[in-house]
């Protein structure tokens, strides 16, 4: 029987879950957006403008789906900005294409300036920002009551540590690389950092993301575009089947390499994993002892693996794909325990 941490039924969709427009700070139109990403390879794209939730459902096509979104911060506000100021930021991306209104709002600047685009509620009154763990605990969970899918944002750019990220609670995933981030010089790539998240027992997927905003010539080294990415494996390109598979966990992270199918067979007791041209596949738990599956050349490349628990039953486990230029892919964790308890037939992991 096997148990599949990736469902074998659906397709892939390449999809961009944190991105920026001129409708905030972004230099590309949402127009612009989709026609960039599509000739790149994208079939989705969250529009996540800074501090305002503005309806694209008009993009939307049978190879293209827009995902309604916003990015909130919440900023140190007894220091200078831009100097030493820790911030945390969130993607709240809507899990329903007709949940348009937006309950968790600041007084912002974007607001004002698409107030014809907006759907403010009346009845709520604007949020006094607080940095503070409590605080933004409970906004994740207003906003996932809301209706939001909610990501946590480029924590090394936000000059944020375990001293802060430990004690936020109950987002759905977590940036393992942040390409904007990086592309600016701050390595944004953060697989240490998801398994603190792990360790600290929160459950939590992890995604990748540009965070666009595209000042630089798309043929430009310095384009923060099309370097980070999340691949959704979903039953059809329409908003409430990616919403779904969004929720369970059935995608997995990027900056290039390819993972085809991921299952555990419970007859030979083995992880099976198979991927596009890769250097090295991992299985790791975040612990001391990972297992690493490589050619047996340098140079050579290998498409396929086979892993055991390791040497412990507990815990969690994650598999991580590498290819010959050091870009990686990234599975989310799964539970052990969830995985030994699967007895159905072909089971799938949700």
């Amino acid at each position: 029987m096997k148990v599949y941490l990736l469902p074998p039924c659906g397709s892939f969709y390449k999809a961009n879950l944190h991105s920026h427009s001129t409708l905030s700070d972004g230099n590309w139109t949402p127009e612009e957006m989709k026609r960039n990403y599509m000739a790149e390879g994208y079939s989705i794209l969250a529009y996540t403008d800074h501090q305002v939730l503005i309806c694209h459902n008009d993009l939307a096509e049978e190879n293209f789906l827009p995902l309604n979104g916003y990015e909130l911060d919440i900023p140190e506000n007894d220091k200078p900005w831009g100097v030493s100021a820790k911030t945390c930021h969130l993607c709240l991306i809507a899990l329903d294409k007709e949940r348009t209104k937006q309950n968790i709002y600041h007084e912002s600047v974007f607001i004002d300036r698409n107030a014809e685009m907006t759907d403010i509620a009346e009845d709520r009154a604007p949020i006094e920002r607080k940095y503070d763990p409590e605080f933004i605990s409970n906004l994740i969970k207003e906003a996932r009551e809301d209706g939001f899918f909610v990501t946590y944002n480029h924590p090394v750019w936000s000059l944020e540590s375990d001293g802060q990220y430990l004690k936020y609670h109950g987002m759905h995933a977590v940036e393992i690389v942040n390409y904007s981030s990086c592309v600016l010089g701050h390595d944004d790539r953060n697989s240490n950092l998801y398994d603190n998240i792990l360790h600290n027992d929160e459950e939590i997927f992890c995604v990748g993301a540009d965070d666009n905003h595209n000042k630089y010539p798309i043929d430009s080294p310095l384009c923060d575009s099309f370097g980070g990415f999340t691949m959704i494996k979903a039953e059809k390109l329409e908003y409430s089947a990616v919403a779904d598979a969004l929720i369970k966990g059935h995608f997995y992270a990027s900056e290039g390499p390819e993972i085809y199918e991921l299952y555990y067979d419970t007859d030979d007791k083995l992880f099976h994993i198979k991927t596009s041209e890769a250097a090295y596949i991992i299985r790791t738990s975040g612990e001391r002892y990972s297992t690493c599956f490589a050619a047996e050349k340098k140079g050579e490349t290998v498409n396929e693996a086979t892993f055991d628990f390791g040497r412990s039953l507990e815990g969690y486990v994650r598999f991580i794909v590498r290819d010959r230029e050091g870009k990686e892919a990234h599975t989310h964790s799964y539970k052990i325990s969830e995985i030994l308890s699967k007895n159905g037939e072909n089971d799938v992991i949700y």
